[in-house]
């Protein structure tokens, strides 16, 4: 794919109320997709919270689309089937980045995409969606609840695992065995295509350089006008040399795409 990609504000179009998201029910012996618990997210609190991918109308949702032919095309050749969402350091949009990525894949109905909000000092995926979780990340990932308990569906194929609650001492947490072997187990439980990770900023703490190695393939997200190019340049370079960087996405980029006339999709 491409090194850079470039994201534009969303607008603040609604979400037609025709737009639902919520899986079949569980029954008592399906799979841990099926015995997922299902909910339903709000159109309108995913657009307030720049959430756009549902809504063909919006300028960003076409370059989320974009990203995301290019990310299916790069797996095709790379095989990869896990994808970190990080940043230089807090506010250049990461958590949003993962959203809307996930809602654009969960539109190629053979897929099956999977989230975890793996930001576990400041968790922002259950409160953008509105999910109340009870169960904490750590219990997940230490193993003391199974991933139907954790994770609920959002859609026929797309699950979403996000606690509100931030946890202590996440770099010893996410360095653990039991976490490796939760997540490495997670792709093949929920026999996903796809499992994306909103993972910590990396010049903040020592978090994502802690859950790098479990994940396949890594997005960098920059913000305009916020990110340094030196900020930028460590990030790129730590990413690199592990051979995880597929793209650097410049992301609250204030031009406007260009749009055709009277152009439906």
């Amino acid at each position: 794919m491409d090194d850079v990609a470039a994201i534009p504000e969303a607008g603040s179009e609604g979400i037609g109320a025709s737009i639902i998201l919520a899986g079949a029910p569980a029954t008592p012996a399906a799979s841990a997709w099926e015995a997922m618990r299902s909910v339903t997210l709000d159109p309108q609190r995913l657009m307030r919270n720049r959430i756009v991918s549902l809504n063909q109308s919006d300028p960003a949702a076409l370059a989320y689309d974009m990203l995301r032919t290019k990310l299916l095309r790069n797996r095709q050749e790379g095989s990869w089937r896990s994808l970190g969402i990080t940043s230089p350091t807090t506010g250049c949009g990461k958590t949003t980045m993962a959203l809307n990525l996930a809602l654009s894949f969960a539109r190629q109905r053979e897929l099956r995409i999977a989230l975890v909000d793996l930001d576990l000092r400041r968790p922002r995926v259950a409160a953008v969606t509105g999910h109340k979780q009870e169960i904490g990340t750590e219990e997940f990932l230490m193993g003391r609840c199974p991933i139907e308990r954790f994770m609920v569906r959002v859609a026929d194929n797309l699950a979403i695992g996000a606690s509100p609650k931030s946890t202590p001492n996440s770099s010893e947490l996410l360095q653990h065995t039991a976490t490796g072997e939760t997540l490495e187990g997670l792709t093949t439980i929920l026999k996903a295509d796809i499992v994306i990770y909103d993972l910590p900023p990396m010049l903040v703490s020592d978090d994502c350089l802690a859950v790098l190695p479990l994940v396949d393939r890594m997005i960098l997200v920059v913000g305009a006008e916020q990110s340094t190019v030196a900020e930028i340049d460590v990030c790129e370079r730590e990413l690199s040399e592990q051979e995880k960087l597929l793209g650097v996405v410049l992301n609250k980029c204030r031009h406007k795409a260009a749009q055709y006339d009277n152009y439906q999709s």
